[in-house]
């Protein structure tokens, strides 16, 4: 009787971890997604959380290396850079964003995408 207690509610709990879409959150960024811009070779995500903004880069098509990047740049601040040769994804890229406008841009293969200022 007690084991069937302890299964039912860890049953419950691995169908809500398995029940959650990847696409809602990139690992590495914290935060809800802000903006996401699809490209011909990838997607450009942008998440916000009360103090700071983060994006990545992920590939439409994930495997082999290729050249991917992702910067996100805080107005009247640097820019802040992750590139190289990648499988899946690029970032993640973070900066303070409280109270500030940011614009992101993400590359893959050659593609590119970018937001603009955004979460002004």
């Amino acid at each position: 009787m007690a084991a069937r207690l302890l299964v039912v509610p860890l049953l419950a709990g691995l169908v809500l971890l398995i029940g959650v879409p990847a696409a809602q959150a990139a690992p590495g960024c914290s935060g809800r997604p802000a903006k996401t811009v699809t490209f011909a070779t990838g997607e450009l995500r942008v998440y916000k959380s009360r103090a700071h903004a983060c994006a990545v880069t992920v590939a439409k098509k994930p495997g082999k290396r290729r050249a991917m990047s992702v910067t996100l740049q805080p107005r009247g601040g640097r820019v802040v850079k992750d590139s190289g040769s990648f499988t899946r994804m690029a970032g993640p890229v973070t900066v303070n964003a409280l109270n500030r406008c940011v614009r992101a841009t993400g590359a893959v293969a050659g593609k590119s995408a970018s937001t603009g200022w955004i979460l002004c």
